[in-house]
């Protein structure tokens, strides 16, 4: 059998930033141990699969580092050896002792929410941490002993500008990063900045900034591999790589997405409900893998594209039709190597469109 990713939701928060739409709820100690019990059941029934990478998302995960240090040693039988496991942290829940903790209980790479080396960009976004905390932070996770640290960096925060932002680069680069994740702002239903009258840039002040960070983290060695993310040579996150290439990963935990066996499962947005219930993985949203829409955007999200070869051995796709819509983009927003389609930084920007083009087939 091969080996599949795990992916964990962890749905506990000290509050909720304003921008914040994933699903969480205030931290609270005993629900915490109730919700490792449901985990732990959840995977159980997964006896015999074996785990190549162990990703545990938010929510703030870090707050639930001792239980978390727990379910990795019970679990251990599962986790291939050299596995992939990674953990997000906010720097304003972490300390020297939550990470030598992780690090002892198998934590191999941290993902840490910096945003911004800026305090005034950090105030905008409701963070907790300062820049100097921010950077603490890596270097704690370095004299632990962990060798891939990964820090977000925010785009289109209100009032940044092109000079904040390559500061922010800047700062980010020299420490001891070896991926960092680029994100846009982005306002969503229901949260409170969507309420609020932010200042924030229009469409073209958003392209320079996307353009210059990739540009400037280029320079300082982190290459581009997706639309947001950014590695030096060999820290790609594993575990991500598998939802772009469309490879099989489970999850656990309210809120959390599988691919599994062929199908695609959903974990309801509800807390009480997945620790009440003995198990969560039944809600199937999709019978079928991708279809030529989703693996296309799912490809071309990645810098290393799309074979066209694949195109026409999982969906029968004439390579001579691609080519066709191929020659309706302009050629600066795309890369023909061979048989293999990839986006340029300035495709990234217009990625739907181009998606809409190749997959009108």
């Amino acid at each position: 059998m091969n080996s599949v990713g795990l992916y964990i939701h962890v749905p506990f928060c000290l509050s909720k930033c304003p921008y914040c739409d994933f699903y969480s709820v205030k931290y609270d100690e005993n629900t915490a141990k109730d919700y490792i019990k449901a985990v732990k059941q959840n995977i159980s029934a997964y006896n015999g699969v074996r785990f190549d990478t162990v990703y545990f998302g938010g929510g703030t995960p870090v707050l639930l580092w001792k239980e978390i240090s727990g379910l990795l040693h019970d679990i251990g039988g599962m986790i291939d050896n050299g596995a992939e496991i990674t953990l997000e942290a906010n720097p304003c829940c972490t300390d020297k002792d939550s990470l030598d903790g992780l690090y002892k209980s198998g934590v191999n790479r941290i993902s840490f929410g910096s945003q911004s080396s800026d305090d005034n960009e950090l105030k905008a976004l409701g963070r907790k941490h300062n820049a100097a905390m921010g950077e603490k932070a890596v270097e704690l996770a370095f004299n632990a002993g962990i060798r891939n640290i990964s820090a977000d960096i925010m785009l289109g925060i209100p009032k940044q500008t092109l000079n904040s932002l390559r500061k922010t680069v800047q700062r980010f680069t020299s420490l001891p990063l070896t991926h960092i994740s680029a994100y846009m702002l982005k306002i969503e239903p229901g949260t409170p900045f969507a309420a609020q009258r932010l200042e924030l840039p229009d469409e073209d002040g958003y392209a320079d900034i996307y353009l210059e960070t990739v540009n400037l983290l280029e320079q300082n060695g982190f290459k581009q591999y997706e639309i947001s993310n950014f590695a030096k040579s060999g820290f790609e996150c594993r575990h991500n790589l598998k939802y772009w290439r469309c490879e099989e990963y489970i999850g656990i935990g309210p809120a959390a997405h599988s691919y599994y066996n062929g199908k695609r499962y959903a974990v309801p947005r509800d807390l009480a409900g997945f620790i009440s219930d003995t198990l969560q993985q039944t809600y199937i949203t999709e019978q079928a893998p991708a279809d030529l829409e989703e693996y296309i955007m799912l490809r071309l999200r990645l810098s290393e594209g799309v074979d066209i070869n694949e195109l026409q051995k999982l969906f029968g796709i004439e390579k001579a039709a691609v080519l066709e819509r191929l020659g309706e983009l302009p050629p600066h927003l795309y890369r023909r190597k061979g048989d293999i389609i990839s986006l340029t930084p300035e495709g990234f920007l217009v990625s739907n469109a181009v998606i809409g083009i190749l997959t009108n087939i």
